[in-house]
């Protein structure tokens, strides 16, 4: 197996670039827990600041090191979230949709790294202010939630060169190792990966979730708040999340403010779907979703994209002198 040695595998003490982005709905301690042992850095979903979710998932990942990922806004409704985590010493922190300066001090003052995933260059700077030790550069691309405006390719480089000696990580639309190799020559020092690692086998999606992301693209894939509003859960109109079309977005995808004066209805009978009624229920996926073509291992996803990602920068273009 290859490895590739950069600014974020030697901060963190990882032997490969690839963090497990921490989704709450597939991150899981057992997925995190894989990730690490393969080599990358797991990260844990904190759910909405869930103090119990957090606890469980940290048994579940058993001795492994692992970092813990926490939604700011969330956060800042329930910050005593952060000393849960706090006490299970993580690798790193990471803080994502919101200002995290009020956290940082409590973060490095307990050992941890903090890793801040920013969508736009402003929110660079201020992470970079605010203490961040590396910084995630995601792209509208991602899937789940991200900003509006800016793709990953431009704007990782963008970032690279705002922040000075911080690593930056690319997230967005990586999915295999051509990903990884793409996000090194725009001079990131690794990727965040979220959607090819909701199809292996650790991951906390179902089967059934798992079979509809590998026969999706992401052409079937849009940035929407319907799912949001219909779960009642409180994200901030500027941060969509990226999921799979389906009727239930079909039929309210630009009728928000009419949803939202259904809500209690619609959350009804939304709920009152099958966990696999697919035409309702909410699959987040990121444009990467067609190169998610099987089920593996989370240790063979990265043997997977570290082969590939070193094959392609070793292979992939000759250099002519002129």
């Amino acid at each position: 197996m290859a490895y590739i040695e950069t600014a974020l595998t030697r901060l963190l003490g990882i032997q490969h670039p690839i963090l497990l982005a921490p989704m709450g709905s597939a991150a899981g301690g057992k997925l995190a827990s894989a990730v690490t042992h393969a080599g990358g850095l797991g990260m844990l979903g904190s759910g909405y600041a869930n103090e119990a979710a957090i606890r469980r998932e940290l048994t579940a990942a058993g001795n492994a090191r692992v970092g813990i990922g926490f939604i700011l806004w969330a956060l800042d409704k329930n910050p005593p979230a952060l000393h849960v985590a706090l006490e299970a010493r993580p690798t790193a922190v990471m803080l994502s949709f919101g200002d995290p300066t009020p956290y940082t001090a409590p973060i490095k003052a307990a050992g941890c790294k903090i890793i801040c995933q920013v969508q736009t260059l402003e929110q660079a700077k201020q992470a970079a202010s605010a203490g961040a030790d590396v910084i995630v550069a995601q792209g509208r691309d991602a899937g789940g939630h991200s900003g509006m405006s800016r793709g990953t390719i431009g704007l990782v480089p963008a970032i690279v060169d705002a922040v000075g000696s911080i690593p930056v990580v690319a997230a967005g639309g990586i999915a295999d190792g051509r990903g990884l190799a793409a996000a090194l020559a725009l001079g990131a020092a690794g990727v965040s990966m979220g959607t090819r690692f909701t199809a292996t086998r650790e991951s906390l999606w179902d089967r059934a979730m798992k079979e509809k992301a590998v026969a999706s693209g992401g052409d079937q894939t849009a940035q929407t708040r319907v799912f949001d509003i219909v779960r009642g859960a409180a994200w901030p109109a500027i941060y969509p999340g990226r999921a799979l079309r389906n009727d239930f977005f079909n039929q309210w995808h630009g009728r928000e403010e009419a949803l939202e004066g259904q809500r209690q209805q619609a959350e009804a009978s939304y709920l009152a779907a099958a966990a696999d009624d697919f035409g309702q229920r909410v699959i987040w996926a990121g444009e990467g979703v067609d190169l998610v073509r099987d089920i593996p291992s989370a240790g063979e996803v990265i043997k997977r994209i570290v082969d590939q990602a070193a094959s392609v920068l070793r292979d992939g273009a000759a250099l002519v002198r002129s």
